[in-house]
Protein backbone atom coordinates (compact mmCIF):
# COMPACT_ATOMS: atom_id res chain seq x y z
CA UNK A 1 0.00 0.00 0.00
CA UNK A 2 2.83 2.44 0.91
CA UNK A 3 4.58 1.71 -2.39
CA UNK A 4 1.35 2.48 -4.24
CA UNK A 5 0.93 5.82 -2.43
CA UNK A 6 4.59 6.66 -3.08
CA UNK A 7 4.11 5.94 -6.77
CA UNK A 8 1.04 8.20 -6.99
CA UNK A 9 2.96 10.96 -5.20
CA UNK A 10 5.81 10.73 -7.71
CA UNK A 11 3.34 10.89 -10.57
CA UNK A 12 1.72 14.00 -9.05
CA UNK A 13 5.07 15.70 -8.55
CA UNK A 14 6.16 14.81 -12.06
CA UNK A 15 2.90 16.23 -13.43
CA UNK A 16 3.38 19.43 -11.41
CA UNK A 17 6.93 19.85 -12.71
CA UNK A 18 5.75 19.28 -16.30
CA UNK A 19 2.89 21.76 -15.95
CA UNK A 20 5.26 24.28 -14.39
CA UNK A 21 7.57 24.00 -17.37
CA UNK A 22 4.65 24.51 -19.74
CA UNK A 23 3.62 27.68 -17.93
CA UNK A 24 7.05 29.32 -18.23
CA UNK A 25 7.32 32.19 -20.73
CA UNK A 26 9.05 31.09 -23.93
CA UNK A 27 12.45 32.63 -24.51
CA UNK A 28 12.07 35.66 -26.78
CA UNK A 29 15.70 35.89 -27.76
CA UNK A 30 17.99 38.90 -27.94
CA UNK A 31 16.92 42.02 -29.83
CA UNK A 32 18.58 42.47 -33.22
CA UNK A 33 21.47 44.86 -33.72
CA UNK A 34 21.91 47.48 -36.41
CA UNK A 35 24.69 45.39 -37.96
CA UNK A 36 22.17 42.60 -38.57
CA UNK A 37 19.90 44.91 -40.55
CA UNK A 38 21.29 44.39 -44.03
CA UNK A 39 19.80 44.81 -47.48
CA UNK A 40 20.78 44.84 -51.13
CA UNK A 41 19.55 47.04 -53.92
CA UNK A 42 19.74 47.08 -57.70
CA UNK A 43 18.74 49.70 -60.24
CA UNK A 44 16.07 48.69 -62.71
CA UNK A 45 17.59 47.80 -66.08
CA UNK A 46 14.99 49.81 -68.02
CA UNK A 47 14.64 52.73 -65.61
CA UNK A 48 17.48 53.47 -63.16
CA UNK A 49 15.15 55.78 -61.21
CA UNK A 50 13.34 52.65 -60.00
CA UNK A 51 15.34 50.77 -57.36
CA UNK A 52 14.68 47.19 -56.25
CA UNK A 53 15.41 46.56 -52.56
CA UNK A 54 15.74 43.19 -50.79
CA UNK A 55 16.11 42.65 -47.07
CA UNK A 56 18.82 40.12 -46.15
CA UNK A 57 18.12 40.48 -42.43
CA UNK A 58 16.27 38.07 -40.11
CA UNK A 59 12.84 39.01 -38.82
CA UNK A 60 9.14 38.68 -39.48
CA UNK A 61 8.53 42.31 -40.56
CA UNK A 62 10.50 44.77 -42.69
CA UNK A 63 9.62 48.49 -42.94
CA UNK A 64 11.32 50.80 -45.42
CA UNK A 65 11.75 54.58 -45.50
CA UNK A 66 13.14 55.63 -48.87
CA UNK A 67 14.25 59.10 -47.77
CA UNK A 68 12.00 60.81 -50.31
CA UNK A 69 8.83 60.87 -48.26
CA UNK A 70 7.63 57.44 -49.33
CA UNK A 71 7.59 54.19 -47.38
CA UNK A 72 6.95 50.50 -47.98
CA UNK A 73 6.63 47.19 -46.16
CA UNK A 74 7.91 43.77 -47.20
CA UNK A 75 11.05 41.74 -47.74
CA UNK A 76 11.33 42.80 -51.40
CA UNK A 77 10.06 46.25 -52.40
CA UNK A 78 10.54 48.87 -55.11
CA UNK A 79 11.27 52.55 -54.61
CA UNK A 80 10.64 55.31 -57.16
CA UNK A 81 13.08 58.25 -57.28
CA UNK A 82 12.21 60.60 -60.17
CA UNK A 83 14.66 63.32 -59.06
CA UNK A 84 18.45 63.30 -59.19
CA UNK A 85 20.17 63.20 -55.82
CA UNK A 86 21.35 61.15 -52.86
CA UNK A 87 18.77 59.39 -50.69
CA UNK A 88 19.22 57.77 -47.29
CA UNK A 89 17.18 54.57 -47.33
CA UNK A 90 16.34 53.13 -43.90
CA UNK A 91 15.29 49.55 -43.16
CA UNK A 92 13.74 48.57 -39.84
CA UNK A 93 13.34 44.89 -39.03
CA UNK A 94 11.27 43.29 -36.28
CA UNK A 95 12.12 40.00 -34.58
CA UNK A 96 10.75 38.19 -31.53
CA UNK A 97 13.31 40.06 -29.44
CA UNK A 98 12.69 43.60 -30.71
CA UNK A 99 13.60 45.84 -33.64
CA UNK A 100 16.61 47.61 -35.14
CA UNK A 101 17.30 50.03 -37.99
CA UNK A 102 20.12 50.56 -40.43
CA UNK A 103 20.52 52.67 -43.54
CA UNK A 104 22.39 53.03 -46.81
CA UNK A 105 22.71 55.94 -49.21
CA UNK A 106 21.74 55.47 -52.84
CA UNK A 107 22.50 57.83 -55.68
CA UNK A 108 20.12 58.72 -58.50
CA UNK A 109 22.27 60.03 -61.33
CA UNK A 110 19.66 61.87 -63.39
CA UNK A 111 16.15 63.24 -63.10
CA UNK A 112 13.59 61.27 -65.11
CA UNK A 113 11.09 63.82 -66.53
CA UNK A 114 8.67 61.12 -67.65
CA UNK A 115 8.13 60.07 -64.03
CA UNK A 116 7.14 63.64 -63.19
CA UNK A 117 4.43 63.82 -65.85
CA UNK A 118 1.67 62.53 -63.58
CA UNK A 119 -1.87 63.82 -63.41
CA UNK A 120 -1.76 64.42 -59.65
CA UNK A 121 1.61 66.21 -59.88
CA UNK A 122 0.29 68.37 -62.71
CA UNK A 123 -2.89 69.22 -60.81
CA UNK A 124 -0.92 70.22 -57.72
CA UNK A 125 1.93 72.17 -59.36
CA UNK A 126 0.80 73.17 -62.85
CA UNK A 127 3.28 70.69 -64.37
CA UNK A 128 6.43 71.17 -66.41
CA UNK A 129 4.93 74.15 -68.26
CA UNK A 130 4.52 76.08 -65.00
CA UNK A 131 7.89 75.71 -63.32
CA UNK A 132 7.28 78.74 -61.08
CA UNK A 133 4.66 76.57 -59.41
CA UNK A 134 0.97 76.77 -58.67
CA UNK A 135 -0.36 78.83 -55.75
CA UNK A 136 -3.38 77.63 -53.77
CA UNK A 137 -5.62 79.72 -51.50
CA UNK A 138 -8.62 78.84 -49.36
CA UNK A 139 -11.89 78.46 -51.22
CA UNK A 140 -13.78 81.78 -51.06
CA UNK A 141 -17.22 80.14 -51.30
CA UNK A 142 -16.66 77.56 -48.56
CA UNK A 143 -17.05 75.55 -46.61
CA UNK A 144 -13.31 76.04 -46.27
CA UNK A 145 -12.54 74.79 -42.78
CA UNK A 146 -14.81 72.17 -41.29
CA UNK A 147 -14.31 69.71 -38.50
CA UNK A 148 -15.83 67.45 -35.92
CA UNK A 149 -15.11 64.17 -34.21
CA UNK A 150 -13.16 61.44 -36.05
CA UNK A 151 -16.05 59.01 -35.61
CA UNK A 152 -18.37 61.00 -37.84
CA UNK A 153 -15.75 62.09 -40.37
CA UNK A 154 -15.90 65.71 -39.39
CA UNK A 155 -19.36 66.47 -40.77
CA UNK A 156 -20.99 68.65 -38.10
CA UNK A 157 -21.97 72.22 -37.22
CA UNK A 158 -18.39 73.48 -37.32
CA UNK A 159 -18.50 74.05 -41.07
CA UNK A 160 -17.19 77.50 -41.79
CA UNK A 161 -16.88 79.84 -44.74
CA UNK A 162 -13.76 81.87 -45.47
CA UNK A 163 -15.43 85.03 -44.19
CA UNK A 164 -15.81 83.40 -40.76
CA UNK A 165 -12.10 82.68 -40.39
CA UNK A 166 -9.59 84.62 -38.36
CA UNK A 167 -7.81 87.30 -40.36
CA UNK A 168 -4.43 85.56 -40.10
CA UNK A 169 -6.02 82.48 -41.71
CA UNK A 170 -7.80 84.21 -44.60
CA UNK A 171 -4.75 85.46 -46.52
CA UNK A 172 -2.64 82.27 -46.49
CA UNK A 173 -1.14 81.12 -49.80
CA UNK A 174 0.74 77.89 -50.58
CA UNK A 175 2.86 77.31 -53.68
CA UNK A 176 3.76 73.84 -54.97
CA UNK A 177 6.43 73.57 -57.67
CA UNK A 178 7.43 70.58 -59.77
CA UNK A 179 11.02 71.85 -59.96
CA UNK A 180 12.74 70.33 -56.97
CA UNK A 181 9.34 69.48 -55.44
CA UNK A 182 9.56 72.89 -53.79
CA UNK A 183 6.90 74.02 -51.27
CA UNK A 184 6.48 77.62 -50.10
CA UNK A 185 4.28 78.67 -47.21
CA UNK A 186 3.29 82.25 -48.06
CA UNK A 187 1.20 82.96 -44.99
CA UNK A 188 2.03 86.68 -44.96
CA UNK A 189 3.33 87.03 -41.44
CA UNK A 190 1.12 84.74 -39.38
CA UNK A 191 -0.78 81.45 -39.42
CA UNK A 192 -3.71 80.25 -37.34
CA UNK A 193 -2.58 77.49 -34.97
CA UNK A 194 -0.81 76.68 -31.70
CA UNK A 195 1.51 79.28 -30.18
CA UNK A 196 3.50 78.38 -27.05
CA UNK A 197 1.10 75.55 -26.29
CA UNK A 198 -2.04 77.69 -26.64
CA UNK A 199 -4.49 76.80 -29.43
CA UNK A 200 -6.37 79.17 -31.76
CA UNK A 201 -3.66 81.81 -31.93
CA UNK A 202 -2.07 83.79 -34.73
CA UNK A 203 1.41 82.26 -34.92
CA UNK A 204 4.16 84.56 -36.29
CA UNK A 205 5.91 83.22 -39.40
CA UNK A 206 9.36 84.06 -40.82
CA UNK A 207 9.45 86.80 -43.43
CA UNK A 208 11.28 84.46 -45.81
CA UNK A 209 9.52 81.10 -46.33
CA UNK A 210 11.37 78.12 -44.88
CA UNK A 211 12.97 75.98 -47.60
CA UNK A 212 10.67 72.98 -47.85
CA UNK A 213 9.58 70.20 -50.19
CA UNK A 214 6.28 68.39 -50.79
CA UNK A 215 5.46 64.77 -51.49
CA UNK A 216 2.41 62.79 -52.63
CA UNK A 217 2.38 59.12 -51.68
CA UNK A 218 0.14 56.22 -50.72
CA UNK A 219 -0.07 54.84 -47.18
CA UNK A 220 -2.53 52.22 -45.90
CA UNK A 221 -4.67 52.66 -48.98
CA UNK A 222 -4.86 56.46 -48.59
CA UNK A 223 -3.32 59.23 -50.69
CA UNK A 224 -1.20 61.44 -48.46
CA UNK A 225 0.35 64.88 -48.91
CA UNK A 226 3.30 65.92 -46.74
CA UNK A 227 5.47 69.02 -46.52
CA UNK A 228 8.91 68.99 -44.92
CA UNK A 229 10.84 70.95 -42.28
CA UNK A 230 7.87 71.29 -39.91
CA UNK A 231 5.99 73.41 -42.46
CA UNK A 232 2.20 73.08 -42.45
CA UNK A 233 -0.94 74.06 -44.33
CA UNK A 234 -3.75 76.07 -42.68
CA UNK A 235 -2.99 75.13 -39.04
CA UNK A 236 0.46 75.67 -37.54
CA UNK A 237 1.20 72.62 -35.39
CA UNK A 238 4.53 71.49 -36.92
CA UNK A 239 2.89 68.34 -38.33
CA UNK A 240 2.54 68.80 -42.07
CA UNK A 241 0.96 65.48 -43.09
CA UNK A 242 -2.54 65.34 -44.61
CA UNK A 243 -4.89 62.85 -46.20
CA UNK A 244 -5.90 63.96 -49.70
CA UNK A 245 -9.67 63.65 -50.03
CA UNK A 246 -9.79 65.28 -53.47
CA UNK A 247 -7.21 66.66 -55.90
CA UNK A 248 -8.29 68.08 -59.22
CA UNK A 249 -7.24 71.01 -61.38
CA UNK A 250 -9.31 73.49 -59.37
CA UNK A 251 -9.85 71.86 -55.97
CA UNK A 252 -7.61 70.51 -53.20
CA UNK A 253 -9.40 69.00 -50.19
CA UNK A 254 -7.09 67.79 -47.42
CA UNK A 255 -7.96 66.32 -44.04
CA UNK A 256 -6.12 65.60 -40.81
CA UNK A 257 -6.83 64.39 -37.29
CA UNK A 258 -5.60 67.13 -35.02
CA UNK A 259 -5.72 68.80 -31.67
CA UNK A 260 -4.57 65.85 -29.61
CA UNK A 261 -6.46 63.37 -31.77
CA UNK A 262 -9.85 64.60 -30.58
CA UNK A 263 -11.00 66.23 -33.79
CA UNK A 264 -10.86 66.24 -37.57
CA UNK A 265 -10.07 69.27 -39.67
CA UNK A 266 -10.78 69.55 -43.37
CA UNK A 267 -9.44 72.31 -45.59
CA UNK A 268 -10.59 73.16 -49.11
CA UNK A 269 -8.24 75.16 -51.35
CA UNK A 270 -8.51 76.43 -54.92
CA UNK A 271 -5.96 77.94 -57.32
CA UNK A 272 -5.25 81.63 -56.67
CA UNK A 273 -7.47 83.75 -58.90
CA UNK A 274 -10.07 81.02 -59.41
CA UNK A 275 -13.62 81.48 -58.11
CA UNK A 276 -15.42 78.16 -57.89
CA UNK A 277 -19.06 78.11 -58.93
CA UNK A 278 -21.69 77.59 -56.27
CA UNK A 279 -23.38 74.29 -57.11
CA UNK A 280 -26.98 74.35 -56.01
CA UNK A 281 -28.64 71.15 -54.86
CA UNK A 282 -31.73 69.95 -56.73
CA UNK A 283 -35.11 71.08 -55.41
CA UNK A 284 -37.66 68.35 -54.76
CA UNK A 285 -40.48 67.08 -52.60
CA UNK A 286 -40.14 63.72 -50.86
CA UNK A 287 -41.43 61.81 -47.86
CA UNK A 288 -39.12 61.29 -44.90
CA UNK A 289 -39.90 58.47 -42.48
CA UNK A 290 -38.11 56.53 -39.73
CA UNK A 291 -39.87 54.33 -37.15
CA UNK A 292 -36.60 52.76 -35.87
CA UNK A 293 -38.08 49.25 -36.11
CA UNK A 294 -36.73 49.13 -39.66
CA UNK A 295 -34.43 51.23 -41.81
CA UNK A 296 -35.65 54.75 -42.49
CA UNK A 297 -35.29 56.39 -45.89
CA UNK A 298 -32.59 58.83 -44.73
CA UNK A 299 -29.49 58.89 -42.52
CA UNK A 300 -29.20 60.48 -39.08
CA UNK A 301 -25.97 62.32 -38.26
CA UNK A 302 -24.79 63.32 -34.79
CA UNK A 303 -23.51 66.68 -33.63
CA UNK A 304 -22.30 66.03 -30.06
CA UNK A 305 -25.55 64.26 -29.08
CA UNK A 306 -25.36 60.52 -28.44
CA UNK A 307 -27.95 58.79 -30.60
CA UNK A 308 -28.73 55.07 -30.52
CA UNK A 309 -31.14 53.89 -33.21
CA UNK A 310 -33.16 50.71 -32.82
CA UNK A 311 -33.14 50.93 -29.01
CA UNK A 312 -35.57 48.87 -26.93
CA UNK A 313 -38.70 50.89 -26.19
CA UNK A 314 -38.44 51.76 -22.46
CA UNK A 315 -42.24 52.07 -22.11
CA UNK A 316 -44.52 50.17 -24.50
CA UNK A 317 -47.58 52.06 -23.36
CA UNK A 318 -50.15 54.53 -24.60
CA UNK A 319 -49.74 55.70 -28.18
CA UNK A 320 -46.47 53.86 -28.75
CA UNK A 321 -46.20 50.09 -28.25
CA UNK A 322 -43.52 49.54 -30.91
CA UNK A 323 -40.51 47.39 -30.03
CA UNK A 324 -37.78 49.82 -31.08
CA UNK A 325 -37.22 53.55 -30.69
CA UNK A 326 -34.19 55.88 -30.68
CA UNK A 327 -32.41 57.01 -27.52
CA UNK A 328 -31.15 60.60 -27.55
CA UNK A 329 -28.61 61.69 -24.92
CA UNK A 330 -27.48 65.25 -24.30
CA UNK A 331 -24.13 64.97 -22.46
CA UNK A 332 -23.15 67.31 -19.66
CA UNK A 333 -20.68 70.15 -20.12
CA UNK A 334 -20.02 73.22 -22.19
CA UNK A 335 -18.66 71.29 -25.17
CA UNK A 336 -22.09 69.66 -25.62
CA UNK A 337 -24.24 72.71 -24.94
CA UNK A 338 -25.56 72.70 -28.52
CA UNK A 339 -25.82 68.92 -29.01
CA UNK A 340 -28.28 67.75 -31.65
CA UNK A 341 -28.91 65.20 -34.41
CA UNK A 342 -29.56 66.18 -37.99
CA UNK A 343 -30.52 65.00 -41.47
CA UNK A 344 -28.23 66.38 -44.19
CA UNK A 345 -30.23 65.94 -47.40
CA UNK A 346 -28.81 65.82 -50.91
CA UNK A 347 -31.48 68.21 -52.11
CA UNK A 348 -33.37 71.37 -51.14
CA UNK A 349 -36.73 70.62 -49.56
CA UNK A 350 -39.87 71.57 -51.46
CA UNK A 351 -42.18 72.62 -48.62
CA UNK A 352 -45.15 73.58 -50.76
CA UNK A 353 -46.96 70.25 -50.27
CA UNK A 354 -44.95 68.70 -47.42
CA UNK A 355 -44.35 71.17 -44.59
CA UNK A 356 -45.39 69.37 -41.39
CA UNK A 357 -42.99 67.22 -39.38
CA UNK A 358 -44.30 64.88 -36.69
CA UNK A 359 -42.55 62.71 -34.13
CA UNK A 360 -43.23 60.98 -30.82
CA UNK A 361 -41.17 61.73 -27.74
CA UNK A 362 -40.81 60.21 -24.25
CA UNK A 363 -39.44 62.48 -21.53
CA UNK A 364 -38.33 60.51 -18.45
CA UNK A 365 -39.00 62.01 -15.03
CA UNK A 366 -35.59 60.80 -13.83
CA UNK A 367 -33.91 63.69 -15.68
CA UNK A 368 -33.11 66.62 -13.43
CA UNK A 369 -35.01 69.50 -15.01
CA UNK A 370 -34.22 71.92 -12.16
CA UNK A 371 -30.44 71.61 -11.88
CA UNK A 372 -28.41 74.74 -12.66
CA UNK A 373 -25.35 73.07 -14.16
CA UNK A 374 -24.05 76.14 -15.93
CA UNK A 375 -24.88 77.88 -19.20
CA UNK A 376 -23.59 80.40 -21.71
CA UNK A 377 -23.54 83.90 -20.21
CA UNK A 378 -25.92 85.29 -22.80
CA UNK A 379 -28.47 82.50 -22.50
CA UNK A 380 -31.67 83.00 -20.47
CA UNK A 381 -32.00 79.20 -20.31
CA UNK A 382 -30.08 77.70 -17.39
CA UNK A 383 -31.77 74.29 -16.94
CA UNK A 384 -32.63 71.19 -18.95
CA UNK A 385 -35.80 71.92 -20.92
CA UNK A 386 -38.86 69.71 -21.46
CA UNK A 387 -38.97 70.55 -25.13
CA UNK A 388 -38.16 69.43 -28.66
CA UNK A 389 -36.88 71.85 -31.30
CA UNK A 390 -36.92 71.15 -35.04
CA UNK A 391 -34.92 73.49 -37.28
CA UNK A 392 -34.70 73.82 -41.05
CA UNK A 393 -31.34 75.14 -42.24
CA UNK A 394 -29.30 75.96 -45.34
CA UNK A 395 -26.08 73.93 -45.03
CA UNK A 396 -24.25 76.11 -47.58
CA UNK A 397 -24.03 78.78 -44.89
CA UNK A 398 -21.86 76.52 -42.76
CA UNK A 399 -21.49 77.80 -39.21
CA UNK A 400 -23.86 80.69 -40.00
CA UNK A 401 -26.76 78.37 -40.92
CA UNK A 402 -28.55 79.27 -37.69
CA UNK A 403 -28.87 82.91 -38.81
CA UNK A 404 -31.44 82.08 -41.52
CA UNK A 405 -32.99 78.95 -40.02
CA UNK A 406 -36.68 78.33 -39.41
CA UNK A 407 -37.33 76.85 -35.96
CA UNK A 408 -40.40 75.41 -34.27
CA UNK A 409 -40.21 74.53 -30.54
CA UNK A 410 -42.78 72.31 -28.85
CA UNK A 411 -42.98 72.13 -25.06
CA UNK A 412 -43.78 68.83 -23.33
CA UNK A 413 -45.80 68.99 -20.12
CA UNK A 414 -46.15 65.25 -19.45
CA UNK A 415 -43.27 62.99 -18.39
CA UNK A 416 -43.03 59.18 -18.43
CA UNK A 417 -45.44 58.79 -21.33
CA UNK A 418 -45.31 59.00 -25.09
CA UNK A 419 -46.67 62.18 -26.70
CA UNK A 420 -46.86 63.13 -30.36
CA UNK A 421 -45.60 66.55 -31.42
CA UNK A 422 -46.34 68.48 -34.60
CA UNK A 423 -43.95 70.99 -36.18
CA UNK A 424 -45.70 73.13 -38.76
CA UNK A 425 -43.47 74.93 -41.27
CA UNK A 426 -46.23 76.09 -43.61
CA UNK A 427 -45.31 79.72 -42.85
CA UNK A 428 -41.97 79.23 -44.66
CA UNK A 429 -43.24 76.98 -47.45
CA UNK A 430 -42.09 79.53 -50.04
CA UNK A 431 -38.43 79.15 -48.94
CA UNK A 432 -36.31 77.07 -51.32
CA UNK A 433 -32.94 77.04 -49.53
CA UNK A 434 -33.47 74.45 -46.77
CA UNK A 435 -31.50 71.22 -47.19
CA UNK A 436 -30.94 70.21 -43.56
CA UNK A 437 -33.25 69.23 -40.68
CA UNK A 438 -31.99 69.53 -37.10
CA UNK A 439 -33.64 67.87 -34.09
CA UNK A 440 -32.59 69.16 -30.68
CA UNK A 441 -34.07 67.94 -27.40
CA UNK A 442 -33.69 69.46 -23.94
CA UNK A 443 -32.80 72.96 -25.07
CA UNK A 444 -29.44 74.53 -25.91
CA UNK A 445 -26.75 76.83 -24.50
CA UNK A 446 -26.84 75.14 -21.07
CA UNK A 447 -24.52 72.42 -19.73
CA UNK A 448 -27.07 70.04 -18.16
CA UNK A 449 -27.40 66.41 -19.31
CA UNK A 450 -30.56 64.53 -20.25
CA UNK A 451 -31.81 61.27 -21.76
CA UNK A 452 -34.84 61.16 -24.06
CA UNK A 453 -36.51 58.77 -26.52
CA UNK A 454 -38.08 59.50 -29.90
CA UNK A 455 -40.01 57.47 -32.45
CA UNK A 456 -42.01 57.69 -35.69
CA UNK A 457 -40.29 60.70 -37.27
CA UNK A 458 -41.96 61.71 -40.52
CA UNK A 459 -42.35 64.51 -43.05
CA UNK A 460 -45.49 63.71 -44.98
CA UNK A 461 -48.13 65.53 -47.05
Amino acid sequence: MKKYIHYITLLFLASFVWIGCELEDPELGLPPTAEQVTFTYTYDANNPNIVHFKSTAPGFKALWDFGNGTKAEGTEVDGAFPLQGNYTVKLTIYTAGGSATNSQTITIAQTNPTMLNREDYNFLTGGANQLEGKTWVFSPVGPVNFGGEPANGGNNWWSQTLAEQNDCFKDDEYTFSLAGFKFENKSKGAMWGINNGVENQCVPQPATPVASTWNLYEEDGKVMLSVSNSETIAWDDNEGVYEVMELSENRLHIRKVCCGGGGVRNYVLVPKGYTPPVVEKPYKSANLTDNFDEEGNFTWSKDRALFLESFDNPAQIGINTSDKVARYTKPAGQADAFANVFIDLGYRIDLTTRNVIKLKVFMPSFNDYAAMGGAEDWSPVKTLQKQVSVKLQNSLLGGNAWTTQAEVIQKVTQTDQWVELTFDFSSVSARTDFDKIVVQIGGEAHYNPGIFYIDDFRLMP
